[in-house]
């Protein structure tokens, strides 16, 4: 009987621990992770699947344009997913078209070609098989012009060349001349509006990725309106995970979204430990008033 009491108050005192207790302790279940580089691989979800098979079916030369409409504070969430999709799309030889929605956008994708395309992948040329043709205010008005004539709005990219003179520019004239569209987003204009006034009106196939907060709003659009989507980190990890299955050498590279989901994982566990050890306390102490 003693022994029980004292097995008691001992779970008791766990269930009541200083808070500053738990707040080292998850402290430390994120900083392990990230000194020890500690990765995890996430099998790839049907609406992610479903994405990356969409990209590995499109016939070389196909033409991908991904807008880039999120800024540097939704970078750690949607940087690694358009690393993930433009290393699949060069290494399927599709061409890449860079634009964006959003005035920050332009400087993410020239960290993408600084950080990724140049070093990666140094045999595909600017204007060949890459364009960055940059920002363009408008949000779904510009949308709805691009798919009318996109020319009329992109007349050079972002360097000052015109599209006349830029090789994979030839025959593109509408929205409608793309095989897929990628939107990276993290708000709007971004995910919704690409789907809304690109994909249905133009029947072009549409997938992209978004922050993990904006993904419920559009999951209902998926599988008819959207190919797929990354929802948050762990879409662009599971993303990583397929292109990773399909091509080995790319393990070898940088995983971000894998590398940040270590630290993630072990913090979700920590707090469904505390969370457990919290109602078992509540159910023993409520168990011992009614005896009492």
């Amino acid at each position: 009987m003693a022994d029980e009491e004292t097995k008691l108050t001992l779970i008791e005192k766990l269930g009541r621990v200083d808070r500053r207790i738990i707040f080292l302790v998850m402290a430390l279940a994120v900083l392990i992770p990230l000194l020890v580089h500690y990765t995890t691989t996430i099998p790839a979800s049907p609406i992610v699947q479903n994405l990356f098979d969409k990209v590995e079916i499109l016939p070389s030369g196909a033409r991908v344009l991904i807008s880039f409409d999120y800024g540097p504070s939704t970078a750690p969430e949607n940087q690694p997913m358009a690393t993930s999709i433009t290393r699949h799309c060069l290494e399927k030889n599709l061409r890449i078209y860079m634009i964006s929605l959003w005035a920050t956008g332009p400087r993410q994708a020239m960290e993408l070609i600084d950080e990724v395309i140049k070093p990666e992948f140094p045999d595909k040329k600017d204007g060949v098989d890459w364009v960055h043709l940059g920002f363009k205010a408008g949000g779904q008005g510009l949308i709805n012009t691009l798919l009318a004539d996109f020319r009329a709005m992109y007349t050079t990219d972002v360097n000052g060349v015109s599209v006349d003179k830029i090789p994979m520019m030839e025959g593109v004239t509408s929205l409608k001349d793309f095989d897929f569209i990628y939107c990276i987003g993290s708000g709007q204009p971004g995910n919704k509006e690409w789907i809304q006034f690109a994909g249905d009106p133009g029947h072009i196939p549409v997938g992209g990725g978004t922050t993990a907060v904006m993904a419920p709003q559009l999951y209902p659009y998926y599988p008819k309106q959207t190919v797929g989507l990354l929802g948050g980190l762990q879409g662009a990890a599971e993303y990583e995970a397929a292109l990773i299955a399909r091509y080995p050498k790319y393990g070898d590279m940088s995983r971000v979204a894998s590398e940040k989901m270590g630290p993630q994982v072990s913090a979700h566990l920590v707090i469904a430990a505390f969370i457990i050890l919290g109602n078992v306390t509540f159910l023993i102490e409520r168990r011992r008033r009614r005896k009492s």
